[in-house]
């Protein structure tokens, strides 16, 4: 079963990471999270260090282009198979670089892909 990290993950249940953590645990998908603040969403830890993840199959972005730049190095290091660029999170030169690393590129929708059995 692949592991998906939702990068951005928000404690505030409005936001659609928050609700996206819930959707991938109802699709029993093994489910981490980064974000800012550390806490739980259902039974999926927030980690707020990198160095705590486990090894990741995919990444899904909530977190803006500009706010993405810090962390290029860090979720290619990760060595996933895919990231999916949320709505808001579109990233042309991130696009490249994860290419470059051999890392497939999707811009997609998670909540959609889940709903609609293409996850």
């Amino acid at each position: 079963m692949p592991t998906t990290l939702v990068f951005g993950a928000s404690l505030k249940p409005n936001r659609y990471s928050n609700l996206v953590v819930k959707r991938l645990l109802e699709h029993n998908i093994t489910t981490v999270a980064f974000g800012l603040r550390p806490g739980l969403i259902d039974s999926v830890q927030i980690k707020t260090n990198l160095d705590e993840l486990p090894k990741v199959d995919i990444v899904t972005l909530y977190l803006g282009a500009e706010r993405q730049k810090q962390y290029y190095e860090s979720i290619i290091g990760l060595k996933p198979k895919k990231v999916i660029f949320n709505p808001g999170t579109e990233n042309p030169e991130f696009y490249d670089m994860l290419a470059i690393n051999g890392v497939e590129v999707e811009v997609a929708c998670t909540l959609v892909l889940l709903s609609t059995g293409q996850y």
